[in-house]
């Protein structure tokens, strides 16, 4: 199997491993299967997609939505660089995806308005699925209702038309959504959501 590539953010080792691990323990990955990029220290190599299966983004410090002149010079350079790496992950369909600022980064290139208008505090809420994520191969054997741990201070507010909402909640509409067929977000974090989260991870391995 081609390995996977998680692309991270985070500026503090102890959450940055912390996640890490959570997606190895998840996915059940090794190292050598799901290589880690952190980007706030090295700028985003040029991958061959062809070497890899898919790409995983998770959390992040950073907000789509801080008005340009208080981002850091960091922020705006991943910012650039995920831009850059989604004409070609979108144009391509290849297998993305993206969690909590995961959500974000793909919402943003497709056009979506994202601000705080959904925001969540540190919860759990039910995620229902809507009748075209119980019937996504990412989603099957799922519950269509589950818990999924949720923090975040912006979400999607509007989606393109040519998204697919797969995931609601009452509080934060857009939950989940696919572009295309292989290019996955979810605003809840699957690597920290136990059972439903794990087979979630699962199912994207498997269905590529």
């Amino acid at each position: 199997m081609k390995p996977f590539i998680l692309l991270a953010t985070r500026d503090d080792n102890g959450p940055a491993d912390a996640e890490y691990e959570a997606f190895l323990t998840r996915t059940g990955l090794d190292e050598r299967e799901l290589r880690r990029v952190r980007l706030e220290s090295t700028p985003m190599p040029e991958f061959d997609l062809d070497a890899f299966s898919g790409i995983i983004v998770g959390g992040s410090p950073f907000n789509t939505t801080t008005p340009e002149e208080r981002k850091s010079a960091t922020q705006r350079r991943v910012e650039a660089e995920f831009n850059t790496l989604l004409d070609r992950v979108v144009a391509a369909d290849f297998p993305f995806l993206g969690a909590c600022y995961g959500i974000g980064t793909l919402a943003r290139h497709q056009g979506a308005v994202i601000d705080s208008t959904y925001a969540e505090e540190v919860d759990a809420p039910e995620i229902t699925l809507t009748p075209a994520g119980a019937h996504d191969p990412l989603c099957a054997g799922m519950t269509p209702v589950f818990q999924a741990f949720v923090a975040h201070k912006e979400a999607v507010t509007t989606l393109p038309p040519h998204a697919v909402v797969l995931g609601t909640g009452e509080a934060c509409p857009v939950q989940m959504f696919r572009i295309g067929s292989n290019l996955y977000a979810t605003q809840f974090h699957p690597e920290k959501s136990g059972d439903a989260g794990s087979q979630l991870l699962r199912n994207w391995l498997t269905t590529l």
